[in-house]
């Protein structure tokens, strides 16, 4: 769909005189659009208007968005946000994780159906986000498109609106509210919303460092489009105690064929600690596990599973570094003896290597985060009381890490170790964590009685 034009018309230009002065507004229509640029004196305005009539003599299109000249075009108005979001994409593909480009397609796709001209009604809502989010803005897919999809795409294409549409604060407010809003509708979750805002913002910032923007159009501050403030802090209400998981646990170590391993593996998140993603690519050498006592897992790399569409090799898993930590850099975390003497049953059962995994999957890969969250929940299914079963308590594997670091720092553990173990900053696990904190009340109170008691006042009884 072009947006050029060589019908324009031209009208008087307005003067309104004001109390605050006088102004003078050239007016002049592009295809039936009408356009107006206003100035504070009568010979800017001529001169403007003058411009105007020398390109349209001269036979030069008009651009219909903007009302002027092809050549007085910035690169904001010769560039569409689709083409922009594409160049975008390809720049940043070989620089971020794969968990990062399948978050920044998500963000785009957003981004791109609300900077459109019309609403795709010929297409399915549904086929429209996949058409962009797996293929256009996926580096690896793109040429993969099949017919179907090209015609999408192609569409979305003639109709996505230049780049100076985010000079339009109204098209800025469609583009917020589009963040915060899923397809049935409803809001979006905060942290969500947070996340795609954020890769927005790099996004133009890129735009600006290209000159394809002189500023950043985005609302500063608080907006009415603004999403609710993230929960940083867990709930409380989804932490294990040592009954559940030992439920839990002897529940998986009596599954056949690889409930041993899997009965290891959920104990080495509430043992140590560890995220899922790291305690799957853990190895038997990565284990020191004296014959009793503690011992110690040297975590050094994490294996998340993102999919194998946005991976280099087109694995499942990526191997990435520790989470906050410099490439190649490890975190040493003490292994409690009772994990200790699982460990080194699960390595003398199945005959494990030093080089091999610890909690490989059936056939001898990667355990998949699907098979260990399908027995997590029918184990949770099994054990826990209905009204347990029905509450926060254990809902997500990773509520296993949640209990270990609480009961961390409930231990008296000080919070720079805890977060050194846990591989968070001190101020994250915190904020994460300090609703949990609990059973130390009666001991800071007694601490501050005193240095708190005014002279001449009676002291609380003991």
């Amino acid at each position: 769909m072009t947006t050029r034009s060589f019908k324009v018309s031209f009208y008087e230009t307005e003067i309104y005189e004001g109390k605050r002065g006088t102004t003078y507004t050239v007016r002049w229509s592009v295809n039936g659009r009408r356009h107006g640029e206003t100035y504070k004196t009568g010979p800017l305005a001529d001169s403007f208007r003058a411009t105007l009539l020398v390109a349209a003599n001269n036979g030069e299109p008009f651009d219909m968005e903007t009302g002027r000249p092809v050549s007085h075009a910035t690169p904001a108005a010769e560039t569409t946000w689709y083409e922009f979001a594409l160049q975008y994409v390809d720049m940043k593909w070989a620089r971020i994780s794969a968990n990062n480009r399948k978050n920044t397609a998500k963000a785009l796709t957003k981004v791109t159906i609300a900077l459109l001209r019309a609403e795709p009604k010929q297409f399915d809502p549904v086929d429209v986000r996949k058409a962009l989010r797996e293929y256009a803005f996926n580096k690896l897919r793109r040429d993969e498109a099949p017919p179907e999809v090209r015609t999408t795409l192609s569409w979305i294409r003639r109709n996505s609106l230049p780049m100076s549409t985010w000079e339009d604060t109204k098209h800025v407010d469609h583009v917020m509210l589009a963040l915060s809003t899923l397809l049935d509708g409803k809001r979006a979750a905060a942290s969500s919303v947070n996340r795609e805002r954020r890769i927005l913002n790099v996004v133009i910032k890129y735009a600006i460092r290209e000159k394809v923007l002189k500023t950043n159009p985005l609302p500063k501050g608080k907006d009415e489009n603004a999403p609710p403030k993230a929960l940083q802090a867990i709930d409380k209400r989804s932490l294990l105690n040592p009954t559940q998981v030992a439920l839990l646990l002897a529940w998986i170590a009596a599954r056949p064929r690889t409930g041993n391993r899997l009965h290891a593996f959920f104990a080495t998140l509430y043992y140590a600690g560890l995220r899922p993603e790291e305690a799957v690519a853990l190895r038997s050498k990565a284990a020191t596990l004296p014959e009793s006592g503690w011992g110690e897992l040297l975590v050094h790399t994490a294996e998340p599973e993102v999919g194998s569409a946005w991976t280099d090799d087109g694995t499942v898993h990526e191997t990435r570094d520790l989470k906050g930590r410099a490439a190649g850099d490890t975190r040493p975390v003490p292994a409690h003896p009772a994990l200790v003497a699982i460990l080194r049953d699960l390595i003398e059962r199945d005959g494990l290597k030093p080089g091999g995994l610890l909690f490989a999957g059936e056939k001898g890969g990667l355990l998949a985060g699907s098979v260990f969250r399908r027995v997590w929940r029918k184990a949770r299914k099994a054990v826990l009381k209905e009204h347990e079963y029905d509450s926060p308590v254990g809902k997500r594997v990773y509520d296993l890490r949640h209990t270990c670091l609480t009961t961390w720092l409930n231990s008296g553990i000080p919070p720079a170790q805890v977060a050194e173990w846990a591989g968070n900053s001190v101020p994250v696990l915190l904020a994460t964590y300090a609703r949990c904190i609990t059973g130390q009340l009666a001991d800071l109170q007694k601490r501050i009685e005193g240095p708190q008691q005014l002279p001449g006042t009676a002291r609380t009884p003991e």
